[in-house]
């Protein structure tokens, strides 16, 4: 009776530890830090506003939001909608419509998914990134500071800092070119780059602006700062 007393006692305790784990809520990816015709879900979203994985952020036409979660920062420009979530550990979102740019202060602080692309940082160093989904299959993304990695399953290359690609995700129709596939400038012109078993090709089509880097540097430049 002794030991069946104790079995029991065992088990209660174990139920006390688990039942605060089932009932507890997923941990905040991080907070809204700007708000201006934004809504979260159903309802409007302001500073302040805890984000979860799963949230969906929302801009009006006119509006924006800007999201602080850890070490990275993500501005989503007006007519936009971004799904949050966590990857690895760190925060993570897909861009569904429009753009947005995030800023980070290492290499894993931060992904964005664009349809089968992943774009994040390349180094440890500060860096700012922008993208605008053109359609489902289609995008824009420019380095403004430091280097980028855009990978589709296995095939993996880098932005260079200051550079901006039109990417095209389905390459399957496109025939390949005599220019060498990878980054680092070659291509401009909008020849596409694009490999023997490319899962996606890319078109370099310029610079990005001094300008642009003016705008960013204030907003996003130390995103590990409150």
């Amino acid at each position: 009776m002794s030991r069946l007393r104790e079995a029991i006692a065992a088990l209660i305790s174990l139920s006390l530890l688990i039942s605060p784990v089932w009932g507890a809520p997923s941990s905040s990816l991080g907070t809204v830090v700007y708000a201006d015709g934004a809504h979260m879900g159903a309802g409007a979203a302001s500073v302040g506003t805890t984000v979860f994985g799963g949230d969906r952020l929302t801009t009006e036409r006119s509006g924006s939001a800007q999201v602080r979660a850890g070490a990275a920062r993500l501005l989503l420009a007006g007519a936009s909608s971004a799904i949050f979530s966590r990857e690895d550990g760190a925060p993570a979102a897909t861009l569904m419509l429009g753009s947005a740019t995030f800023s980070t202060a290492n290499s894993k602080a931060f992904a964005l998914h664009v349809g089968s692309a992943v774009i994040r940082p390349n180094t440890d160093e500060p860096t700012i990134g922008h993208v605008t989904v053109l359609s489902p299959k289609e995008l824009l993304v420019n380095s403004t500071k430091g280097s980028l990695l855009i990978a589709v399953d296995d095939d993996v290359r880098v932005i260079p800092e200051g550079a901006s690609y039109r990417i095209l995700l389905d390459a399957t129709d496109v025939p390949p070119t005599q220019g060498p596939a990878g980054a680092g400038g070659k291509g401009y012109g909008g020849s596409p780059i694009k490999a023997a078993k490319s899962k996606f090709i890319w078109y370099a089509i310029g610079i990005t602006t001094v300008l642009t880097v003016l705008a960013l540097h204030e907003a996003l430049e130390s995103p590990d700062r409150p």
